[in-house]
């Protein structure tokens, strides 16, 4: 366990993920909060129904399907997307990289693989910054300009 501020930072070894609780003095931790996907899952230790004494882990799984998604999010004129999926390995990989002591050398590694593959986002993740090049007409010419979809993430403050 590790404290931070009024939360809890647990890991869970079964997947090799850092989970924080959903509420101050909540005893379910969110496991995975994938924006992109609109993607979360969390767990909590519940008694169990065989034994009352016993707990067991329950893993909750909530996915909000964004029902007017496209299938380029960046692209308003593209189709509308009708095919969603979600896996499971690929949303609790974990691809933060870690400091580790290699024979006296100080090494970065990472726990998840094909962590460079870009991910499919079904939503804009606010904390991402998304543009479409719209037609500008300046001095008579009309060029391409990016424009910002999420402008709080595209802009400073």
């Amino acid at each position: 366990l590790a404290r931070s501020g009024s939360f809890v930072k647990r890991s869970d070894p079964k997947w090799g993920l850092d989970c924080y609780p959903v509420g101050p003095s909540d005893e379910e931790y969110v496991l995975v909060n994938n924006k992109c996907q609109c993607v979360t899952v969390t767990s909590k230790f519940v008694p169990s129904q065989e034994n009352p004494q016993e707990e067991v882990l329950e893993r909750n799984i909530r996915i909000i399907v964004p029902l007017k998604a496209r299938e380029n999010i960046s692209d308003p004129l593209s189709p509308l997307r009708t095919t969603f999926v979600y896996r499971l390995s690929e949303l609790c990989k974990n691809c933060e990289p870690i400091e580790i002591d290699l024979g006296g050398a100080i090494l970065q590694a990472q726990q998840g693989n094909s962590c460079e593959e870009p991910q499919t986002c079904y939503t804009y993740d606010r904390n991402e910054c998304y543009s479409s090049p719209v037609p500008l007409l300046y001095h008579g010419e009309v060029m391409q300009v990016p424009a910002a979809l999420t402008p709080d993430s595209c802009f400073a403050q």
